[in-house]
């Protein structure tokens, strides 16, 4: 069902793909949107390794919403900030792309466990994280996708 990648000699690992969906913060999420135009949005998100999930967080309602209540299937891609090898101009850049289904959390257990993970990847801030569950947690819409397909590669710019 899904496309192999093309240039198999720039494919990175499982282990790699999972590492960069952990340590990165942010992709774009891309739905299929008013008149079948495609709609990328940038979004934070968090991985969980216990049950092979990206989640996320966002508004209860707009464009993303409406476009998974009407075709649940998306694709998100996460890149990694790139690292250049000594006396070279050329970036690495490795990036992942998952094909699945996306669907909205229903469990407030599970939306708090979501959005108290998504906040620990930018703070510490115990103080900050119980302000943001007390005031936004209730105007907060969790979604999850469960990953169908999953690839990585490593690309060189030059």
């Amino acid at each position: 069902m899904f496309r192999e990648m093309r240039r198999i000699r720039q494919k990175i690992s499982e282990e790699e793909c999972i590492s960069i969906l952990g340590s990165q913060p942010r992709g774009v999420l891309s739905v299929i949107g008013d008149g079948g135009y495609p709609y990328g949005i940038p979004m934070d998100h968090w991985y969980s390794k216990e049950d092979n999930t990206v989640y996320f967080h966002c508004a209860k309602t707009g464009h993303k919403i409406d476009a998974v209540t009407a075709c649940d299937k998306v694709s998100y891609c996460v890149m990694d900030e790139g690292y250049r090898k000594d006396g070279e101009w050329a970036l690495n850049i490795r990036s992942v792309v998952i094909f699945g289904r996306m669907s909205i959390i229903s469990d407030e257990d599970k939306k708090k466990e979501i959005c108290t993970n998504l906040t620990k990847k930018f703070t510490d801030d115990e103080e900050y994280l119980q302000r943001e569950l007390k005031n936004a947690f209730p105007r907060v819409l969790c979604l999850s996708l469960k990953i169908e397909h999953m690839t990585g590669k490593l690309v060189n710019e030059s």
